[in-house]
C-alpha cells in the first residue's frame, strides 16, 4: 500500500518538477537575453562618444604619416649647410619629433595598426640613413632619398592604406 502511495506521490511531483525544470530554463534564458540587450545598449552608447575620438586619432595619424612621407618632409626641411649628418640627423630629428607628437593616439588604435605605423616610420627612417650612405652633401642626400622613390611608393603610403581600411571596418 505504501508504494502505491509512493507512486502517487511520483506522478504529482513529477510534472511539478518538469514544470519547475523548463520555467528555471527559460527563466534563465531571458535572464541572458536581457543582460546581452544591456551589454549592446552600453556598448553602442559608448560607441556613440568614442567613435568620433578614435576617428580623429585616426586623422592625426594620416596626418603624422603625409608629413613624414619623404617628398614632402624634404620641402619642408631644408638644409641649413652642405654637412650631410647635420642634415641627416636633422630630417631623422624631424621625423622622431612628429612621432612623439602624436604617441598617445595610440591608446585608440589597433594593436597592429599601431604597428603598422610604426614600421612606416622606421622604414622612413632607414630610407634617410641608406640614402645618407651613399652621399657626400646635404643636398646628395636630397637627390638620393627623391631616386628611391622614383622606383618605389614611400612607406607612409601602406599605412595609409591600412588605416583607411580600418576606419572603412568602423562603420
Amino acid at each position: 500500500m505504501e508504494e502505491s502511495k509512493f507512486i502517487e506521490l511520483l506522478f504529482y511531483i513529477l510534472p511539478a518538477l518538469i514544470t519547475g525544470l523548463i520555467a528555471y530554463y527559460f527563466f534563465r534564458l531571458h535572464t541572458q537575453n536581457e543582460e546581452g540587450r544591456r551589454r549592446y545598449l552600453v556598448h553602442r552608447e559608448s560607441q556613440k562618444s568614442t567613435l568620433p575620438i578614435r576617428l580623429q586619432a585616426y586623422e592625426r595619424m594620416a596626418l603624422f604619416l603625409e608629413r613624414i612621407n619623404p617628398s614632402k618632409l624634404l620641402l619642408r626641411v631644408a638644409p641649413v649647410d652642405a654637412d650631410k649628418e647635420h642634415y641627416e640627423s636633422q630630417l631623422i630629428h624631424a621625423v622622431e619629433s612628429e612621432f612623439d607628437h602624436n604617441l598617445a593616439q595610440q591608446i585608440y588604435l589597433s594593436d597592429e595598426c599601431w604597428n603598422v605605423i610604426k614600421a612606416s616610420k622606421n622604414a622612413t627612417i632607414q630610407l634617410i640613413r641608406k640614402a645618407a650612405m651613399n652621399a657626400e652633401t646635404a643636398d646628395k642626400l636630397r637627390e638620393g632619398v627623391l631616386n628611391d622613390l622614383l622606383d618605389k611608393q614611400p612607406p607612409s603610403y601602406a599605412a595609409l592604406s591600412y588605416i583607411k581600411k580600418e576606419v572603412g571596418e568602423l562603420w
